[in-house]
């Protein structure tokens, strides 16, 4: 048996390739400023050469998020799939150097190049993402290694994956080893368009599989096909023992059973907006991973998101568990 992991986590292993613009650049590409778009192959490698002084970090939504939970010292592996060239090596070892084991080497046998993402960051910290989904959008149930998800204490899955039916059949695996081992399961809904798209089976793997789910209010209107929170919320609660909301700058609100909590956000102007989500996600765990109460895991949670978004680039850059401490929570 492997030893035992705090969080495990499973989501598209993507470089995260980042540059600043202004807006004329974003019109002069055709790039549609502050949202995520797909692009192919042939627009990737356009996108990619006209990047200037371009810097590029291992990222991914979970993969971010299992960063921010080496950053703090927890026993972390990240579950992902790329290609043996220059940046699935990349991937791959960045993220041992953080601290996060990967326990999947680059596949030689990956059919497509590894994911990127083009991230174009405007003076306002708005960014425009343009991503080529390569080999990690391909993870299926034969990429995984049931022994390490069976030894996680938390698993966390990323909604995206679920766009693909072998990552819906990885999913389940998933789910079903951890629970043998003793773990708690739990996802990020990631997008609401991503929801729209899967709806009736992301309610089943909520409903059957999922410990906790955490998801922006979007996100959690489109799975429940209501524009109020409350309702969605009250029937997120039927489905699954705990449920977190974000609200973009509004109080965060987390339920468990009868408990509910509200914490608020100290609104601060975002210096580059990449990674606040995954590193939300980062400090909620950290806390429920550690035991803390709801209300200071999503404290912790809320702290972690604003630290990187003070800074360029998705993963945090101080200790975050310094920050803690100054703060009175541990």
């Amino acid at each position: 048996m492997t030893n035992r992991y705090q969080v495990v986590g499973i989501g598209n292993a993507i470089v995260d390739v980042l540059t600043q613009c202004d807006d004329d650049f974003l019109d002069w590409m055709g790039i549609e400023k502050g949202i995520m778009q797909l692009v192919d192959r042939e627009r990737g490698e356009t996108l990619y050469a006209a990047m200037k002084e371009r810097t590029q970090a291992p990222g991914g939504s979970v993969g971010n998020t299992l960063a921010g939970l080496g950053n703090l010292g927890l026993k972390t592996a990240f579950v992902g799939k790329v290609k043996d060239d220059a940046l699935g090596r990349f991937y791959a070892k960045s993220l041992e150097g953080e601290g996060t084991d990967f326990p999947n080497p680059p596949s030689a046998r990956a059919e497509l190049p590894t994911s990127r993402s083009m991230i174009f960051v405007t003076n306002d910290g708005e960014r425009s993402m343009n991503t080529y989904l390569g080999a990690g959008a391909d993870f299926g149930a034969e990429d995984l290694d049931e022994e390490v998800v069976r030894a996680a204490d938390y698993l966390f899955l990323e909604g995206y994956l679920f766009d693909k039916d072998q990552g819906k059949a990885a999913f389940l695996k998933a789910a079903e080893a951890c629970h043998r081992g003793g773990g708690r399961a739990g996802i990020s809904l990631s997008d609401p368009f991503c929801v729209d798209r899967h709806r009736a089976d992301f309610r089943r793997l909520v409903h059957d599989q999922m410990d906790y789910v955490i998801g922006n209010q979007h996100e959690w209107c489109s799975l429940y096909q209501t524009e109020d929170l409350e309702a969605a919320l009250k029937e997120a609660q039927a489905d699954c023992p705990l449920i977190v909301c974000t609200r973009s700058g509004a109080d965060v609100i987390l339920l468990r059973g009868a408990e509910r909590a509200e914490v608020p956000v100290h609104r601060v102007v975002p210096v580059d907006a990449t990674g606040a989500g995954d590193q939300f996600a980062a400090g909620f765990l950290y806390g429920m991973a550690t035991g803390q109460s709801l209300a200071t895991a999503g404290r912790m949670g809320c702290i972690s998101a604003a630290e990187v978004i003070s800074h360029f680039g998705a993963r945090p850059e101080t200790d975050v568990k310094a920050l803690f401490r100054a703060h009175g929570l541990i």
